[in-house]
């Protein structure tokens, strides 16, 4: 009996991790419009030093949640992004990776 708790309560927990870990596109059309200033404009270069800006609209959202949090981490370096990503929730991050994932443009 113990041990069946055990899997029920070990399977319900794996349901709900999943189940917030998913994003709410709407929100992230909200959260994402400061993204939208550059990643939302195509073949857009920023300067100093110029390189391509990415459009993020259709692009995998683990890739986009990914990318967020390594900006935020420090593992990958960008000033403007650090600075942008810096007080993203891990939901904010779901939330704007589902938006440009679905609807982003």
């Amino acid at each position: 009996m113990k041990r069946l708790l055990a899997v029920l309560l070990v399977v319900g927990m794996a349901f709900s991790v999943t189940a917030n870990a998913e994003g709410d596109a709407a929100a992230g059309l909200i959260k994402g419009q400061t993204c939208l200033g550059c990643h939302g404009v195509l073949n857009y270069h920023n300067v100093y030093p110029t390189y391509h800006v990415p459009k993020l609209g259709g692009q995998h959202a683990g890739y986009l949640v990914a990318a967020m949090k390594a900006y935020k981490s420090g593992a990958r370096s960008h000033a403007t992004m650090f600075a942008n990503v810096a007080d993203l929730s891990e939901q904010d991050m779901q939330d704007i990776a589902a938006y440009f994932e679905k609807d982003g443009k």
